[in-house]
């Protein structure tokens, strides 16, 4: 049976306050239900693998803000660099660094998200908390110009306990607040906390998410 993208898809959108992005989720499902989507007004659509992004992107309409939204290694960059929207999860001041140097020879500036590690799970990436302070602290991503820091994402982890989730949010939305008052108290591009998928999306919501991506909930299962 098909998945009705434009019936999930707008029960999402009706859900979200108007301050919030939606994220379309759309890695391993097929232009068609992209396009279902699109028609329906749906403008940013999240991808994870660098050679499925570009097939997308060059077939798909070029209004499409593109955001890459899983582990990004660095010699992917340069492929992704000449369209991408924007790169949310960078884990680490090399990723950083080859971002600019790429948006660089572009002539482009990348926007990002610094992505923080808050959940319990080995498994996930991202900053600590305390080596996201002191990459903020060190200053030296202030003389990349290519790339442009907009807020950080984190992944809660995935578990059944509501409260264990809401005290990992809410710790990110915390700790945005510190970085916006010491780093970006003048930078109205520092604005996004990007929290909140298809399980727990409704508890972001009340723990500060900006911006939330969303799949199985609009696309269905993945299609590997």
């Amino acid at each position: 049976m098909a998945t009705d993208v434009a019936g999930n898809l707008k029960r999402v959108v009706q859900s979200l306050p108007p301050n919030v992005k939606l994220v379309a989720v759309s890695k391993f499902h097929p232009n068609e239900e992209l396009m279902a989507a699109y028609e329906q007004g749906q403008r940013i659509f999240g991808e994870s693998h660098e050679q499925e992004l570009s097939r997308k992107a060059a077939e798909l309409p070029k209004d499409i803000a593109w955001h890459f939204i899983g582990h990004l290694q660095s010699n992917k960059v340069k492929y992704i660099a000449p369209y991408i929207n924007m790169i949310e999860a960078v884990d680490s001041l090399k990723l950083l660094r080859e971002i600019n140097k790429q948006a660089e020879r572009c002539g482009r500036v990348i926007d990002v998200l610094l992505e923080l590690h808050v959940a319990q799970e080995a498994s996930k990436f991202g900053f600590t908390l305390d080596a996201c302070r002191e990459l903020l602290a060190g200053g030296e991503w202030r003389e990349l110009t290519h790339v442009r820091i907009c807020g950080l994402m984190t992944m809660a982890s995935n578990v059944d306990d509501e409260q264990q989730i809401r005290t990992e949010m809410t710790t990110a939305w915390r700790f945005f607040d510190e970085m916006k008052s010491l780093h970006f108290a003048h930078d109205d591009a520092f604005k996004e906390r990007s929290w909140g998928m298809s399980h727990d999306y409704p508890i972001a919501l009340q723990c500060g998410s900006t911006m939330v991506r969303v799949g199985t909930n609009i696309f269905g299962e993945r299609q590997y």
